[in-house]
C-alpha cells in the first residue's frame, strides 16, 4: 500500500510550495480534483516544482475536452514531469455534462472506452513517428499521406497528424490512464483497457468490493490481464486531532 493525497489550493502561486512539501513528507502521489479550477494548470506547476512524486488529476472530465486536445496536454505533462504523470479520467454525471458544459449525453461508458482508446492511438503516433512516413508535401500545410493515424470510432474519428503538429517522442513511457467511476460498466471497462482506477470517496468496504473491485476484476479477466499490473486508489476521510475537541470538529467536517 502506498499513501497519496489531494492538493486543494485556489491560486497557482500556492502550488509549488505545497507540492514540494507533500513530496518531502514522502507521499507516493499528489492528485488534484477538477472542481473550481483547471487541474492541468496546477499540475504543470507541480510537475516542474517536484522531482519524485507522482502527479495527476483525480479525475479530469473527459467529455468537455476532445481526445486530441487532452492527448497533447498529457504528453506535455509527462515530458515535464519526466514520466511521473498519471491521467485520471471520468465522465461526470448527466446534469453536469448537459447543463454545465452544454454537451450531449450519450452512452457514457461506451464513449469513455472509445475516448481512452483514441488517446492511446494518438500517443502511439506521437511516440513512433509513423505520421512521418509516406507523406508528400503539397504546400500551405497540406499533406497527402498514408494516414497512419487512422482511429475510426463511433464517437471519435482521427486521421490526420502532419509532422508540424506532432510533438514527437518522449524518453519515458506514455502516461498511464486511470478511470474514476461508480458505474459497473465503467468499472469493468477500466479493468479491460485502463491502467488503474480512482475509487469514489463515498464508499464502505462492502460496497467498494461489490460495485467496483469485483467489476474491475471481471474486466481484467475478460482481457486476460493480471491484477498486479493494475493500480487502484481509494480515498479515505481521516479524522485527526490532538484532543477530543479537535477530533469532534474534524469528524463533523467529514460528516458534512
Amino acid at each position: 500500500m502506498k499513501l497519496s493525497t489531494n492538493l486543494v489550493v485556489d491560486s497557482l502561486q500556492d502550488v509549488a510550495d505545497q507540492a514540494r512539501r507533500i513530496e518531502e513528507l514522502g507521499l507516493h502521489a499528489l492528485y488534484i480534483s477538477e472542481r473550481t479550477h483547471n487541474p492541468f494548470l496546477q499540475l504543470a506547476v507541480a510537475a516542474v516544482s517536484t522531482s519524485r512524486i507522482k502527479l495527476g488529476p483525480e479525475v479530469a472530465l473527459a467529455f468537455p475536452r476532445n481526445p486530441m486536445v487532452l492527448a497533447y496536454i498529457a504528453w506535455d505533462l509527462q515530458r515535464a514531469s519526466r514520466g511521473r504523470f498519471v491521467l485520471g479520467l471520468g465522465t461526470q454525471v448527466k446534469a453536469h455534462n448537459e447543463r454545465r458544459f452544454g454537451l450531449k449525453w450519450e452512452r457514457p461508458a461506451e464513449k469513455l472506452r472509445e475516448y481512452i482508446l483514441a488517446i492511446k492511438a494518438i500517443w502511439e503516433c506521437f511516440q513512433s513517428g509513423k505520421e512521418l512516413k509516406g507523406h508528400t508535401y503539397m504546400g500551405a500545410g497540406n499533406y497527402l499521406s498514408e494516414k497512419p493515424l487512422g482511429f475510426n470510432g463511433e464517437f471519435f474519428k482521427f486521421s490526420l497528424l502532419p509532422p508540424m503538429f506532432n510533438p514527437g517522442p518522449i524518453d519515458v513511457p506514455p502516461p498511464p490512464i486511470y478511470v474514476g467511476a461508480v458505474n459497473p460498466l465503467n468499472c469493468r471497462m477500466a479493468g479491460e483497457i485502463a491502467d488503474g482506477f480512482h475509487c469514489h470517496g463515498f464508499h464502505t468496504a462492502k460496497t467498494l468490493k461489490a460495485n467496483v473491485i469485483d467489476n474491475i476484476q471481471a474486466g481484467l479477466d475478460a482481457a486476460g490481464r493480471r491484477r498486479r499490473d493494475f493500480t487502484t486508489t481509494a480515498p479515505v476521510m481521516a479524522v485527526m486531532g490532538g484532543n477530543r475537541r479537535e477530533l469532534d470538529a474534524m469528524r463533523g467536517a467529514c460528516a458534512g
